[in-house]
């Protein structure tokens, strides 16, 4: 372990791989609004929006969110001539997504194109305990339908462990990402960072020692599209990916009406409150998770790749709290009101303009149709009814 955060020599392109909840959205918040001020330190953030997404889905030739446009290449040449254009100076990219990155010849493809030579891997790590709640809410974001407890089960009891979520292990299976890139780059060109949770705004001030950046420039931008949802808010999410996957409806409707619809209206519109119900893992759980984090550790260490942090951090079993039991005893319950927005953003969503699928949905009866579509079928007819008056 190491403590010196030391300056990453000039014209540097720093390529944060994530993985996913590690605080990956708060430093690309933070960069990106602090892009302007950037270039008064050698310093440039080259891309056009706080996540280039899609150019890293592309770039590692992945599949986009349930019902998204497709990622092209183009989406990853226009950040390498966003790149290219810093010229000398020192710039960062952050995505993800670039943790998704399956094979050698891939990484080896990208690092080339940003820069060879020149670029520096970074990878913010945070305690499995306390990742894999957080990435079951958002694999239920994008069309998941088993419980938080079966998806355990799956992750850490069912070899080969791949199913439902194949990408879960590929992002967080940390030693075996890191040494992915390291074969490509090598060791000393890879930093690791220990997320420390009991000091918020750590990660902003490890990224300005990285780029010589004066202290606090950084700072958090406020962002209730990407809170966590609560236990209540998850299984209504997750009920209704049931009915929508058991009726065969498009994907291009899911991410219409519920991705970008319901639930990112009702992420903000909709603050959680102290009585609502976390999601909750199990003790095995977090037991498992803590061992596989210290094998991956101690794999790490061994590697040669500097590590900025506590790694004993990763492994720490935390102690029950109320809620860490093996049961949730209280019964999780969506608030009217919560439900109101998600129902209002999916009407919103269909009404500012027509789903265009590419698959059609078969023909079903009023008994056969979900309760779901059949809002939306009315709202569509309302609207057309009020147009026509």
């Amino acid at each position: 372990m190491e403590t010196d955060c030391t300056r990453l020599p000039a014209g540097t392109r720093l390529l944060h791989i994530g993985p996913h909840k590690t605080g990956t959205t708060s430093i690309q918040g933070a960069l990106f609004a602090a892009k302007d001020q950037l270039p008064a330190y050698g310093v440039e953030f080259p891309a056009h929006t706080r996540h280039p997404m899609e150019a890293a889905l592309a770039a590692c030739a992945r599949p986009a969110m349930m019902g998204d446009t497709v990622p092209t290449d183009r989406h990853w040449t226009k950040l390498l001539e966003q790149v290219g254009a810093t010229g000398k100076r020192t710039s960062v990219v952050s995505s993800e997504f670039f943790a998704d990155a399956e094979d050698d010849a891939t990484i080896a493809r990208m690092v080339e194109q940003l820069g060879g030579d020149r670029v520096h891997i970074l990878v913010t790590l945070r305690p499995l305990a306390k990742i894999m709640p957080s990435q079951w809410q958002q694999y239920v974001q994008n069309g998941l339908r088993l419980g938080y407890e079966d998806w355990l089960k799956h992750m850490l009891k069912k070899a080969p462990y791949e199913k439902p979520t194949p990408s879960f292990w590929r992002r967080h299976r940390h030693d075996r990402l890191v040494e992915r890139w390291a074969r490509v780059v090598g060791p000393e060109r890879i930093t690791v960072v220990v997320v420390d949770d009991r000091d918020r705004d750590g990660l902003m001030r490890t990224f300005e020692s990285l780029l010589g950046l004066p202290d606090n420039l950084l700072q958090p931008v406020p962002d209730a599209a990407n809170r966590s949802l609560t236990l209540a808010e998850t299984e209504m999410l997750r009920n209704l990916n049931k009915e929508f996957r058991g009726n065969g409806l498009p994907d291009e409707l899911y991410s219409k009406l519920i991705r970008n619809g319901a639930v990112m209206h009702m992420k903000n519109a909709c603050s959680p409150t102290p009585q609502d119900v976390k999601i909750s893992t199990p003790r095995w759980a977090v037991e498992a998770a803590a061992g596989t984090a210290a094998e991956m550790i101690d794999r790490i260490a061994q590697m040669g790749v500097r590590v900025l942090g506590d790694p004993a951090l990763l492994s720490a079993v935390p102690k029950p709290s109320g809620q860490a039991s093996e049961q949730v005893s209280e019964e999780p319950r969506i608030a009217p009101e919560v439900a109101a927005q998600a129902l209002y953003g999916a009407l919103a969503a269909a009404a500012a303009a027509p789903v265009r699928h590419t698959t059609p949905a078969k023909a079903r009866t009023v008994h056969q149709t979900s309760s779901v579509e059949l809002v939306k079928v009315l709202g569509h007819r309302c609207l057309k009814k009020l147009r026509r008056h």
